[in-house]
């Protein structure tokens, strides 16, 4: 089975974190931490603040690494590294999801996630209840 490795970003604004509905695709309307593929020669921080730029328009921080996922969808293997992140600067512009929601711990559940995101909820509303510093 084919292994994608990519990364996701968990871009925390205070107490509540963002999440962007995927616009295109087999999982179109489904919710997502924002990243992406890391390219040949790219380190996964380089990569992450890459991918956000090109999709929301943003400049980020890459602050703490959460955790590696390891998911296997049907077609293929999903090797996703999550961090913490920050914005830097910028104004959200969403160029490839078709939404985007802040959410709060208590708002993790409202949101339909790709399968793959699910397994990395838990640990953000945890680390969310904690004094974690960005």
């Amino acid at each position: 089975m084919k292994t994608i490795n990519v990364v996701a970003a968990v871009i925390r604004d205070k107490d509540r974190v963002l999440a962007t509905a995927r616009g295109y695709g087999d999982y179109k309307g489904f919710w997502e931490f924002p990243g992406g593929k890391i390219e040949e020669g790219e380190t996964p921080e380089g990569a992450l603040v890459r991918e956000i730029k090109e999709e929301l328009d943003i400049n980020i921080k890459v602050n703490n690494y959460i955790d590696t996922v390891e998911f296997d969808y049907p077609e293929f293997h999903l090797s996703m590294k999550c961090y913490f992140c920050s914005i830097l600067f910028g104004n959200l512009i969403l160029k490839e999801a078709e939404d985007s929601r802040w959410l709060s711990k208590e708002q993790l559940d409202s949101v339909n996630w790709l399968p793959a995101d699910l397994v990395i909820v838990d640990s953000v509303r945890e680390l969310l209840k904690g004094n974690y510093v960005n």
